[in-house]
């Protein structure tokens, strides 16, 4: 299992914009398919976006599709999800996760199948 953590979490108001960061060690990064996911209080961990190995594949949940972005840079190791538009809905925290997989064209939407997390990172969304 490969070491993540993110950072870039914070206050922000309603409207604004975050970049997120998540940096992995302890593994080959570019043979993992990455993944955003989020919990609020009282919610399930949902999915956000995922990214296959080198990045030519993405997938969004419908809630955030053409406001967030997820990225990667594998020659540092770490992934990014730039959100924009955001709203109090969006409150929650945020993981990144990891999933060892051989195929390099697989996006993975289902948490249970991720085998590294994160410890999370706050978002706060102010109305």
């Amino acid at each position: 299992q490969v070491q993540l953590v993110e950072s870039g979490g914070g206050l922000v108001q309603a409207g604004g914009s975050l970049r997120l960061s998540c940096a992995v060690s302890g593994g080959t990064f570019s043979f993992y398919a990455m993944g955003w996911f989020r919990q609020a209080p009282g919610k399930d961990r949902e999915f956000v976006a995922g990214i296959s190995w080198s990045g030519g594949y993405t997938h969004y949940a419908d809630s955030v599709k053409g406001r967030f972005t997820i990225s990667r840079d594998n020659a540092k190791n770490t992934l990014y999800l730039q959100m924009s538009s955001l709203n109090p809905v969006a409150t929650a925290v945020y993981y990144c996760a990891a999933d060892y997989t051989r195929s390099s064209l697989a996006v993975i939407l289902s948490p249970g199948e991720y085998d590294s997390w994160g410890q999370g990172t706050q978002v706060t969304v102010s109305s």
